[in-house]
Formats: structure tokens, sequence, C-alpha cells
């Protein structure tokens, strides 16, 4: 009979000790914004970023988006990334399903210093950035990646790679350019490559379906345009044509 009595005390214990895990909390998209923090973007470049970020999610068009989708809610993470071996989550993944967490995603933003001042690995932050959706609480049938940038790819393994490898994952990458006025006088081509960088990205950088690159034609440019950009992403709809080329892929 004490035996009888330790097994189904042991069978209790695993019981509790084994509960199954919560189910993670559904969301209509998990998105990863990916800022380019390489060292062509100087400090006024960069704080018109952070800005354009901050301001953006808590715009009442985006948040519109945000509510017109089955859930109402969204969880994003953003990270900073430059070369290889320079990737950061600034902020962790968080839930946005309102103005007040909207809000509180860029009071954190813009409280935080600069990562990085490096070269410029689009490969490295598309790979850093895949690796953040298996970490999130949250699951979405629409997983994306928004990257910015300024420049092309000198750092790390060929971008395309790393791009088709996200792909076969069922992530979709967007991506946005800020143009620069002036060539790098020490590497033109990086900035202003031939053909241009919006046609760079669209070759290079983004694809899965509906995938699209948008053109800002300054940094000032940039808070409008990922506006536009989060309202295509989060509603699932075209983005606006003034701005964006469409993806082959």
């Amino acid at each position: 009979m004490r035996l009888v009595r330790i097994i189904c005390a042991a069978i209790a214990l695993l019981g509790l000790t084994f509960k199954p895990a919560a189910a993670a909390e559904q969301v209509d998209l998990l998105l990863v914004l990916a800022a380019d923090v390489s060292r062509s973007v100087d400090g006024p470049k960069y704080q018109l970023q952070r800005e354009g970020y901050a301001a953006a999610m808590s715009d009442p068009r985006v948040l519109n988006a945000i509510k017109s989708g089955m859930l109402g809610k969204i969880a994003v993470t953003y990270v900073e990334w430059s070369g290889v071996g320079s990737q950061k989550v600034v902020i962790d993944w968080m839930k946005i399903d309102g103005a007040q967490a909207a809000q509180q995603f860029g009071d954190r933003l813009l409280e935080t210093q600069r990562s990085f001042a490096d070269r410029t690995s689009i490969s490295a932050g598309i790979e850093f950035s895949v690796a953040q959706f298996p970490r999130a609480p949250f699951e979405a049938k629409k997983r994306t990646i928004d990257v910015s940038g300024d420049g092309t790819n000198n750092s790390g393994r060929d971008v395309i790679l790393a791009r088709d490898e996200a792909l076969a994952l069922g992530i979709t990458i967007n991506g946005i350019v800020i143009l620069s006025e002036r060539p790098l006088p020490w590497n033109p081509e990086h900035t202003n490559p031939p053909g241009g960088l919006a046609n760079y990205y669209r070759n290079n950088v983004i694809g899965g379906p509906g995938a699209f690159v948008m053109e800002a034609n300054s940094f000032n440019a940039f808070g409008q345009a990922i506006i536009s950009k989060l309202i295509a992403e989060i509603a699932g709809v075209a983005p606006d044509t003034k701005f964006a080329w469409m993806a082959p892929h």
C-alpha cells in the first residue's frame, strides 16, 4: 500500500513538473525592424532614422492599420546592424495594440544609444533578423523583416544567399533605401551603385509574396516613407506607387 502511495505521489509530482507550456499569444504580424547603422550613416542621419521609426509607429494611420487586422495587434522588435559581427537587439519583442504601446516603443527607441558604426553587412543583418523569430513570445502567420539602409552589402557573405534562406522559411523581406545626395568620396558606388540603390535592393535584398522596396529621397523623407511602408506591411495592401517598386520574387 505504501508503494502505491509513493507511485501516486510521484505521478502527481510529474504532472506538476511537466505542465505543457502555455501557447504563445497570437498576433497579426511579427515584424523585425532592421536598421542600418554603418559608418556611412552619420550622426544627423542616424537621429533622423531613429525619430522616423519612433514617430511612424504612433502615427494614427499606422495605428488604424493595426486595429484593422483580424486580431488588432502586431509584435515588433528593433535591431541595429552594421558589419559582420555587429548586430544588436535594441528593443526586444513588444506587442503593439494601441497608442500607449506605440508611444512606449517610440520613447524607448529615442532613449537608447547608437550600437555601431562599422561596415555594411546586409547579409549578416538579415541572418540576425531571421534568428529573432524563434525567440518571439508571440506567433503569427505573417513574418516580415523590414531592412532600411543607405548602401550596398560590402561585408560578410553574399546577401542573395542570406535573402534566399530567409525566403525559404516563409519570411518576407521588404526594404527602404535612403538615397545619398553625394556619393561617398572613398567609395562612391557603395551609396550610389550603378542603376541606383533601390534597384540594388530589388535585385539582391527583398523577396517574398508582395515584397517591395521604398525609396526616401533623403533622410528627411524617411519618416513619411516608413509610415507608408508600415501601413502596407500591416494591412497587407500594395504600397503607394510613388515610393515603391514591386519585387520580382
